[in-house]
């Protein structure tokens, strides 16, 4: 049994490690941090755990000693206090973008900004297991993901190993809780509501996990569009091939790309209202959904993908991580197959 803490432990992403955690059978939660409700207890900030946990928020400053610490604070924030979370715990886990990017170069691009603490990124590992699974095995620091470059990046990696994508154009709709627990103009609910709103066309930030795992060699352009839905990311990319093939091409690539992952589910039914992956299916889940249709000419390819922002996206993802790190089932707390319907 280890004992975890929760940094930054009030917001969306803060409430599903906790529900997450909670039920871990090798974790037991040690203490969750909160500035503006330090004292109060949990439920009273995520209501989903009234009369499942009696803990309290305490005050970043009253941190104590753990086995794991597991930052899901602002971006730009942890990097400001690394040395003062090392001297806590042997083993971290930061959500934020801030060691996401294995190059001071890269961060400056994307984030316009010097990283704080540019020693620090070649420490930590991109933490999606599909991609670095041998690397987080055992490993001390490991960062979170972007919830929409991790549906990119899952999606088109079997093409990219394949070396089958030639450019892709994709569109991603994401739902409110993407930004985060404090309300702004665009999240106001007379606004927001009813709303089919671009709100990044180019130049997405998350363009640069991309471009880590996949490369910068291939033509990989995406927009995101915020929607009517509270949890979800769901992903539509058009994708050209540099050849040819048939239905059962693509599947085969698919399968052997991912037949051993656990949370990655390929969806393609011929006939149903569920042939292709949707978010709502799993939403409260670590798995992400991936399904295509290929046009008559074989070269154009359709992948549908769907992941829950605040799980795989995220949170879940997280814990995916720390079983690694511990070398625990990998499995292990992240079984719930969510609800229907």
């Amino acid at each position: 049994m280890i004992q975890a803490g929760i940094v930054g432990g009030s917001g969306y992403t803060g409430g599903e490690l906790l529900r997450l955690l909670h039920f871990h059978p090798q974790v037991e939660i040690s203490q969750i941090t909160s500035r503006a409700h330090a004292g109060r207890y949990v439920h009273t900030v995520h209501p989903n755990l009234r009369n499942v946990l009696r803990l309290k928020f305490i005050h970043p400053d009253a941190l104590e000693t753990c086995d794991c610490l597991i930052l899901a604070l602002p971006h730009q924030t942890a990097a400001q206090s690394i040395d003062r979370y090392l001297a806590l715990a042997p083993k971290l886990i930061d959500l934020s973008a801030d060691f996401r990017l294995d190059c001071s170069a890269s961060y400056r691009r994307w984030y316009v900004a010097e990283h704080p603490q540019p020693r620090w990124l070649e420490r930590f590992i991109y933490g999606l297991p599909e991609v670095n699974r041998q690397s987080i095995l055992g490993a001390n620091f490991v960062s979170g993901v972007g919830c929409n470059a991790t549906a990119v990046n899952l999606a088109l990696l079997p093409l990219v190993r394949a070396r089958l994508l030639e450019r892709a154009a994709i569109e991603i709709k994401v739902g409110s809780s993407e930004g985060g627990n404090q309300a702004n103009a665009g999240s106001h609910h007379p606004v927001r509501s009813g709303a089919v709103r671009t709100y990044r066309a180019t130049g997405h930030r998350h363009m640069a996990e991309i471009e880590m795992v996949l490369g910068d060699h291939i033509s990989i352009d995406f927009a995101v569009t915020a929607i009517e839905m509270v949890r979800g990311v769901h992903l539509l990319a058009h994708c050209y091939l540099t050849e040819g093939l048939v239905e059962r091409d693509i599947w085969k690539l698919y399968r052997e790309q991912y037949s051993d992952e656990p949370f990655v589910r390929l969806v393609r039914g011929k006939t149903g209202l569920h042939r292709l992956p949707e978010p709502r299916v799993v939403a409260g889940t670590n798995y992400c959904d991936i399904g295509f249709e290929l046009d008559e000419d074989g070269k154009h390819l359709v992948l549908i993908a769907a992941l829950d922002n605040l799980g795989k996206g995220a949170a879940g993802t997280a814990v995916q991580c720390l079983n690694l790190m511990y070398k625990f089932d990998e499995t292990t707390g992240l079984e719930f197959p969510g609800i229907f319907p």
